[in-house]
C-alpha cells in the first residue's frame, strides 16, 4: 500500500511536473520568440540571439504540440507588443531538485536565456532610400552630371575644396538634380535665383553672379550644364557674403583679421535642406547691427527720387559766433533740411547749424571752418549720392572681414570696437554700449594704426614705455648726434646690448609717454591703448597724431569699466585704480580676456539712426573703389603677403659723449607684451601684490 501510495504521489508529481512545462512553453511561444520574429527576419533573430537556439535535451514536440492547441480567444502574434513580450526571469537560486534529469520538460525552460533586450534591429529609413532614388524624369540629367564630374569637368569652381564638395555632394544624391525636376526649375532654384539677383541690396554686385536660363534649357546636356553653373554661383555668392569680395590684404599691409573661409559642403547641405533657399543665402552675410543698418540706409538711398535736390544758391558768407546774434539766410532753411539740424523753418544760421556745415566741411576735404562760403555751397550741389552709395558698400565690405562673434559669450558678449576714422573707442556689453571716449589714432602713412582683431588680456598700470625699435632708430638715435642730452631731458634711459642694438626706456612716472595705464592685447604690429600726457589734443575733430598706438582721453574710467567686466567681484572703481598710481609697474590679468576690434568705418548708422560720413583719414575707400573698378577684379579674393615689420634692432656706435648701460636683458618684444621690464623690479608693495592676484 505505502508502495502504492509513493508512486501514486511520484505519478502525480510527474503529471503536474510535465502540464507546467507545457503552459511554460506555450507562453514562451506566443509571448517570447513570435515577438521577436515580428520585429526582425528570422535570419537577424538567429545572429542576435545564437544562445536561443532550441535545446536538444528539452522535448521540442510537447512545446509545439501544445501551441498548435491555442485557443483563438488568446491574443495572436500580431497583436503582442514587443515592449511588453516579457520572457520568464531565470531564477538562480532554484533547488537542484527542483531540474531533475528524469524530467527534462521541466528543465528546458529554465535553461532557455532571455533574449537580449538592448540590441533592437533598426530598419532602413524610407525617407533616406528615397532620396537616394532618381526619378525617371530626371535620369538622363543625373547620367550627364556623372559624366561631367566624372571627367573633372568642374573648371567654374574656383577651389579644389569647392570641387571635392560638389562630388561629394552629387555622389551623396546619385547625381539628381537640385536645382531642376522634369526639366523644369525648381521652387528652390527659383528662391535661389531671386536672392542672387538682389545681391546688390548687399552692397556686392549681381553682375558677379552669373545664373544660367534653367527655364529654356531643354536637353539633358543643357540642364547638367545649367545645374553646376547655378551651384557654382551659389557658393560664390555664399563666399561674398561671408568672408567679403575682397581679401584685406589687398587693401593694405596694416589689417590682419582672422581668417573665416565658408565650409563649401556646408553651403550646398543648408541650402539642400533649408525650406526657403533665399533665405539660407542670406544668413552668410554678417549678423551685425552695423553692417544691418548700413544696409537699411544704402536701400534708403537707391530709393531716393533721381530728381536731384534744389541747389543752395552762392551769395553772403555766413558766420556763427557767440558774439553776436545769429545772421537771418534764406538758404538757411535748406541747409538744415540736408544736414538733419532740427527746426527746419528757422533761419537763424545758429550754431547747430554751423557745426553741421564744419562737419561737412570736414568730410569733404575742405577747410573746417563752420563758415558756409562760396566754396562749401559748390560742394554742397555737386552730384554726391553715387559717391555715398559706394562709401556705404565698401563699409559694408569691410565689416565682413570682422569676427562673426565680436564679443565673448561668457562676459555677455563684451568687445571693445574702435573706429579709426571717427577718433572713437566704445565697450559694448549685450548689445549695448556701456561706455564711450575719444581716442587719437596714428598718422597717416607708415605710422597708420592697424585694423585688427586681438584680445585684451591684463593692464599695466604705471606702465614702462619701451620705445620701439623705429622710433629709436629713425628719430632717437639721430636726434643725439645733434644733442648728446637729449634722452636725459626726456628722462629716457639708454642701454646697449652686448651685439652693440640700443635699447631706450622710460620708467613709469607722470611724464611717461604712456601715461598712468597701458591696455595690452598682444598683436604683430605691436601696438596698444594707452593714457598720454598730451591732453590737449583730444580737443581736436581730427585726432591722427601716434605712431600707431592708441591714446585713450579717460584711461582710469576706460579701466574700471574693463575691469568691472572681467573681473565683477573685485569692486574696482576709478578711485581705487589712481590709488595704484606710483612708480612701479602693476599688471591686473584678466581671467577672461575680452576682445578688442580696431575698425575703419567712414560711413555708419549713429544711434539717432542718421547715417554719418567720415573723411577717409588713410585713403582705404579710395583703394577698395580702386580695385573694385580695376583689372584686379577676378583675383580680389587671394590674399597677397606683405613683408612683416621688422623688429630688429641693428648694432651701432653711440655719438660721442653718449653713454649707455650694457643689458643682456629680455628682448624687446617681451618688455613690450609681459617679459618684463628693462631692469629688475622692486618688491612689489602689499597694494601691488593684491591687484596681481
Amino acid at each position: 500500500m505505502n508502495d502504492f501510495l509513493t508512486d501514486r504521489k511520484r505519478h502525480d508529481r510527474y503529471a503536474l511536473g510535465r502540464t507546467l512545462a507545457v503552459a511554460l512553453a506555450t507562453w514562451m511561444t506566443l509571448a517570447g520568440v513570435p515577438a521577436l520574429a515580428q520585429t526582425s527576419s528570422p535570419e537577424t533573430v538567429a545572429s542576435t540571439t545564437p544562445s536561443a537556439a532550441p535545446d536538444t535535451t528539452a522535448a521540442p514536440p510537447v512545446t509545439e504540440a501544445k501551441a498548435s492547441e491555442s485557443k483563438p480567444s488568446e491574443p495572436t502574434v500580431s497583436e503582442a507588443k514587443p515592449s511588453e513580450a516579457k520572457p520568464p526571469e531565470a531564477k538562480p537560486e532554484q533547488k537542484a531538485e527542483d531540474a531533475k534529469p528524469a524530467e527534462p520538460a521541466v528543465a528546458a525552460p529554465a535553461a532557455t536565456p532571455a533574449p537580449p533586450a538592448a540590441a533592437p534591429v533598426i530598419a532602413a529609413d524610407p525617407a533616406k532610400d528615397a532620396a537616394k532614388a532618381v526619378a525617371a524624369a530626371d535620369q538622363a540629367v543625373a547620367d550627364k552630371l556623372r559624366e561631367l564630374i566624372a571627367s573633372k569637368g568642374l573648371k567654374q569652381f574656383d577651389s579644389k575644396a569647392e570641387r571635392t564638395a560638389v562630388e561629394a555632394f552629387y555622389a551623396a544624391r546619385n547625381h539628381a538634380p537640385l536645382w531642376s525636376t522634369a526639366g523644369k526649375p525648381t521652387a528652390r532654384a527659383l528662391s535661389a535665383i531671386a536672392r542672387l539677383k538682389g545681391a546688390g541690396a548687399d552692397g556686392l554686385d549681381a553682375a558677379d553672379y552669373p545664373m544660367p536660363d534653367l527655364a529654356t534649357a531643354s536637353s539633358p546636356e543643357a540642364l547638367a550644364a545649367a545645374e553646376l553653373q547655378l551651384t557654382a554661383t551659389v557658393l560664390e555668392y555664399a563666399r561674398h557674403a561671408y568672408s567679403g569680395r575682397m581679401h584685406w590684404s589687398r587693401v593694405s599691409a596694416d589689417i590682419a583679421y582672422p581668417e573665416h573661409p565658408v565650409d563649401p559642403a556646408e553651403v550646398l547641405a543648408k541650402v539642400a535642406d533649408a525650406p526657403d533657399a533665399a533665405a539660407a543665402l542670406d544668413g552668410y552675410n554678417p549678423p551685425h547691427e552695423g553692417y544691418k543698418a548700413l544696409k537699411a540706409k544704402l536701400a534708403e538711398l537707391r530709393g531716393q527720387s533721381e530728381t536731384p535736390a534744389a541747389p543752395i544758391a552762392e551769395g553772403a558768407v555766413l558766420k556763427f559766433s557767440k558774439k553776436k546774434p545769429p545772421a537771418e539766410d534764406d538758404r538757411v532753411p535748406a541747409l538744415r533740411a540736408r544736414l538733419g539740424v532740427a527746426s527746419a523753418d528757422d533761419r537763424h544760421y545758429d550754431a547747430a547749424v554751423a557745426e553741421a556745415v564744419k562737419k561737412f566741411q570736414m568730410n569733404h576735404d575742405l577747410a573746417a571752418t563752420g563758415t558756409l562760403d562760396n566754396a562749401t555751397v559748390r560742394a554742397f550741389n555737386s552730384p554726391r549720392k553715387d559717391r555715398i552709395i559706394d562709401i556705404v558698400r565698401v563699409n559694408m565690405e569691410r565689416w565682413r572681414w570682422l569676427p562673426r562673434q565680436l564679443g565673448e559669450p561668457r562676459l555677455g558678449n563684451a568687445y571693445v570696437i574702435l573706429n579709426i576714422p571717427d577718433f572713437t573707442l566704445k565697450v559694448m556689453q549685450n548689445g549695448a554700449p556701456v561706455w564711450t571716449t575719444r581716442v587719437v589714432t596714428g598718422k597717416p602713412g607708415k605710422t597708420a594704426t592697424p585694423m585688427l582683431s586681438e584680445t585684451m588680456k591684463f593692464i599695466t598700470v604705471n606702465p614702462t614705455w619701451n620705445v620701439p625699435p623705429s622710433i629709436v632708430y629713425n628719430e632717437y638715435l639721430p636726434a643725439l648726434r645733434q644733442d648728446p642730452t637729449v634722452l636725459q631731458r626726456m628722462g629716457l634711459r639708454l642701454s646697449q646690448n652686448r651685439d652693440g642694438s640700443v635699447h631706450i626706456s622710460q620708467p613709469p612716472g607722470a611724464g611717461n609717454a604712456l601715461g598712468r595705464i597701458r591696455f595690452n592685447f598682444p598683436n604683430k604690429f605691436l601696438v596698444y591703448q594707452h593714457d598720454t600726457p598730451d591732453k590737449n589734443l583730444f580737443a581736436h575733430e581730427t585726432r591722427a597724431y601716434s605712431h600707431g598706438c592708441m591714446r585713450v582721453q579717460n584711461p582710469d574710467q576706460y579701466a574700471a569699466t574693463l575691469l568691472k567686466i572681467t573681473l565683477p567681484h573685485e569692486h574696482y572703481t576709478v578711485e581705487k585704480i589712481r590709488g595704484m598710481y606710483g612708480s612701479s609697474e602693476i599688471n591686473i590679468n584678466f581671467p577672461i580676456p575680452i576682445p578688442v576690434n580696431i575698425t575703419y568705418q567712414t560711413a555708419f548708422v549713429n544711434e539717432a539712426g542718421k547715417l554719418e560720413i567720415r573723411k577717409d583719414v588713410y585713403g582705404r575707400d579710395a583703394r577698395m573703389f580702386e580695385l573694385l573698378r580695376g583689372s584686379e577684379r577676378r583675383s580680389l579674393e587671394v590674399a597677397v603677403s606683405h613683408a612683416q615689420p621688422s623688429y630688429g634692432r641693428p648694432s651701432v656706435s653711440l655719438p660721442d659723449g653718449v653713454v649707455g648701460n650694457y643689458s643682456s636683458g629680455p628682448s624687446f618684444l617681451e618688455r613690450l607684451f609681459g617679459g618684463g621690464p628693462a631692469e629688475p623690479p622692486p618688491p612689489p608693495s602689499r597694494r601691488s601684490r593684491r591687484a596681481q592676484r
